[in-house]
C-alpha cells in the first residue's frame, strides 16, 4: 500500500500542474512553492527522525555540490516533463516519460554494462511501439511534435539522471539525498522566477494550493517509496509503481476533463509492458544465480 500511496501522490503532480498553470500561474512559480513545501516538510521530518551519518569524506547533506548535483538534476526533469503538458494532455505525457526505463537499458547497453538480452529487446520493443501507437493512432493528430519531443527529452534526462542519483546516494542516508533535491530544486527554480519577476505572481488561492499540495505530496511520494521498498525489494516495487501513469490518467479525466485516446491506452499499455519486462534480471545474472544456487 505504502507504494501505491507513493505512485500516487507523484502521479498527482501533472493534473495538480495543468490546475495552476490554468489559473494563470507560470511554471517558474509553481515550481518554486513545490519545492519549498517539499524542503520544508523534509526537513522537519529530518529533525525527528535521525538519518544515518554520511560515509567519511562525504560531508553533509546541504553543502553546495551536493545541493547543485541533486538539485540541477531534477529541476531540469521536472521542467521538461511538465513543460510538455503545455502541448499534451496529462496521460500521454505520463506514459510516455514512464520510457524512462526503455533508455536506461540502451544506455547501458551503449555503455558495455549490461547486455541487451531477448527480454530487454522486447521490452524496447514494446516501448517504442508504444510511442508509435500515441503518434500513429487516428486521435492523435492533435499531439504536438514540440510536446513529444520535450517529453522524450525528459525522460531521457531522467534516465541519464539516476546513475548521478544513485552515485549521491552511495554512502547517505536516503532521507538526506531527498532533502537536498528539495533544497537544491528550490534555489534554483527560485533563482528562475525571481529573475523572470514571476515568483510572488499568484493569481489566486487555488493556483497557489495546488503548488503547495504537490509539494507535500512529493515529500508523501518519497517516504512512501522508501518504507515499500524496504519490505518489497526492488522489483515488486517497481512493478507496483507502474499504477502511477494510470492514476495521471484518472485524474485527467477526472479533475480536468481530458479524454483519453484509443492510442494513448493502447501505447500506455505496450509501455507499461515494456517497463515490467525490464524489471527481470539480464540473462547473464540469471545464470550467474543459478550457478550459485547449485
Amino acid at each position: 500500500m505504502a507504494v501505491v500511496f507513493s505512485a500516487c501522490c507523484f502521479g498527482s503532480i501533472s493534473p495538480l500542474t495543468v490546475v495552476a498553470t490554468g489559473h494563470g500561474m507560470a511554471l517558474e512559480s509553481i515550481q518554486t512553492w513545490r519545492y519549498f513545501a517539499s524542503a520544508v516538510v523534509l526537513v522537519l521530518i529530518g529533525l525527528v527522525v535521525k538519518p544515518l551519518a554520511p560515509a567519511d569524506g562525504l560531508g553533509p547533506w546541504y553543502q553546495p555540490r551536493t545541493l547543485v548535483l541533486a538539485g540541477s538534476g531534477q529541476a531540469l526533469v521536472a521542467t521538461l516533463a511538465l513543460a510538455a503538458l503545455r502541448w499534451l494532455p496529462a496521460a500521454t505525457a505520463s506514459f510516455l516519460f514512464y520510457t524512462y526505463p526503455a533508455w536506461v537499458t540502451i544506455i547501458t547497453a551503449l555503455r558495455g554494462l549490461e547486455p541487451l538480452d531477448r527480454t530487454r529487446l522486447v521490452a524496447l520493443a514494446l516501448a517504442l511501439g508504444g510511442i508509435a501507437a500515441m503518434v500513429g493512432a487516428p486521435d492523435a493528430a492533435a499531439l504536438s511534435p514540440v510536446g513529444l519531443v520535450i517529453i522524450l527529452a525528459g525522460a531521457l534526462v531522467y534516465a541519464l539522471y539516476i546513475p548521478l542519483l544513485s552515485a549521491l546516494q552511495r554512502g547517505r542516508d536516503a532521507l538526506d539525498v531527498s532533502r537536498a533535491i528539495a533544497v537544491g530544486g528550490t534555489v534554483l527554480f527560485a533563482t528562475w522566477s525571481l529573475s523572470s519577476g514571476t515568483l510572488f505572481e499568484i493569481p489566486d488561492m487555488v493556483a497557489f494550493g495546488a503548488s503547495l499540495l504537490q509539494g507535500v505530496l512529493s515529500a508523501g511520494s518519497f517516504l512512501g517509496f522508501l518504507a515499500g521498498l524496504k519490505v518489497l525489494g526492488n522489483v515488486r516495487t517497481a512493478i507496483t509503481s507502474t499504477v502511477e501513469p494510470f492514476w495521471t490518467t484518472m485524474l485527467g479525466v477526472v479533475l480536468l476533463g481530458q479524454g483519453v485516446g484509443t492510442g494513448t491506452m493502447i501505447g500506455g499499455i505496450a509501455i507499461m509492458g515494456a517497463v515490467l519486462l525490464l524489471q527481470r534480471p539480464v540473462a547473464s545474472a540469471r545464470v550467474r544465480s543459478s550457478e550459485n544456487g547449485q
